[in-house]
């Protein structure tokens, strides 16, 4: 089964003019529960139905699969306006590796998330100097969580 091995990072608004052209995400989630993600994605003008498995260090099993617009809009249409994600995803190259870059909006404006996606967890990573704190074992940093729950450094302590 794929697997997909990435490390996550909240990044500084540093890495802002960076961001030249990107792809408006919006996704919700069908399924949630401690080991099993269910999400669609609208991403452009195309649809995206994703299972992600149990996360275990930061590896996990991942299914996508490339679905119909209009059935990627049917079953987001059944995930609460509330319940969404939306985010525009910009692709940045920085020593020879590519990252994903996620600039939030709506409840979760002004949230950065990098992503880099790795082929073995020991693989060793440069980090740009935008990244700040790893959150890649931060469960409130998933997106499954941040469609549900308020950003964390926004809750109060």
């Amino acid at each position: 089964m794929p697997l997909e091995i990435e490390r996550k990072f909240l990044c500084t608004p540093a890495v802002l003019p960076l961001c030249q052209s990107g792809t408006l995400l919006v996704q919700g989630y069908l399924y949630t529960d401690a080991n099993n993600t269910l999400r669609v994605r609208r991403a452009g003008d195309r649809a995206f139905l994703t299972w992600k498995g149990p996360k275990s260090g930061a590896s996990r099993e991942e299914i996508e699969t490339e679905v119909p617009l209009s059935m990627g809009e049917a079953l987001l249409a059944d995930v609460p306006m509330h319940a969404r994600i939306q985010k525009t995803r910009y692709r940045i190259e920085h020593a020879g590796a590519v990252w994903d870059l996620d600039v939030f909006g709506g409840a979760h404006d002004g949230l950065i998330l990098a992503e880099i996606e790795m082929e073995h967890e020991d693989q060793f990573v440069v980090l740009p100097p935008w990244v700040g704190c790893e959150v890649t074992a931060d469960q409130r940093y998933r997106n499954s969580r941040l469609a549900t729950w308020a950003r964390p450094d926004r809750l109060a302590a």
